[in-house]
């Protein structure tokens, strides 16, 4: 008797990584989700910790302005204007909140790396020259994190990964599996 062969639902459903793997990729996952969720509510209340709370958000704070309005080096010039528009404050809080409650809850990693390696990739363009490192810092460790997540499936672990495929699967929205 031969088995079947997998399907490409079934794969999905399936870590990629060996068991093993699984729970530190979980909890990877998770520790990278809320590093995003933290930066999204320290900006949004101004928790006195990165932001004081005459700065945050609902007190009429621009989430970008400070770090925007301060980049120095040779894109400065394309950064700093966007520094406090309404715009680019309410892209980048969204963008916070959407790649950490996707990594926090497992769903979605194909789109949180993409977005999140987006909005990281963007941080280190706004940073150069780097001051410790020529090429690395911990925006590109960031972006390589979460597209292995994404590859590795690793919201099957500790998260809701498996039943946000299975209700991605059945829409027009598969892409977001």
């Amino acid at each position: 008797m031969t088995a079947a062969a997998p399907t490409a639902d079934s794969a999905q459903m399936r870590p990629a990584a060996p068991q093993r793997h699984a729970r530190p990729l979980a909890i990877l996952r998770i520790l990278l989700g809320s590093v995003f969720l933290w930066a999204f509510l320290d900006k949004t209340f101004g928790l006195g910790f990165a932001t004081a709370p005459e700065k945050a958000w609902i007190a009429g704070g621009s989430p970008t302005a400070g770090y925007l309005g301060s980049v120095k080096g040779s894109l400065a010039g394309l950064f700093q204007p966007l520094a406090g528009a309404p715009v680019v404050d309410w892209a980048f809080m969204l963008g916070l909140l959407a790649v950490g409650t996707a990594l926090v809850l497992g769903i979605a990693l194909r789109a949180a790396a993409v977005g999140g390696s987006a909005l990281m990739v963007l941080m280190w363009l706004s940073s150069l020259p780097l001051k410790s490192n020529p090429v690395i810092d911990e925006h590109v460790v960031y972006a390589a994190a979460m597209i292995a997540l994404a590859a590795t499936h690793a919201g099957n672990t500790y998260g809701l990964g498996r039943q946000w495929s299975a209700l991605m699967s059945s829409s027009s929205l598969r892409w977001l599996r």
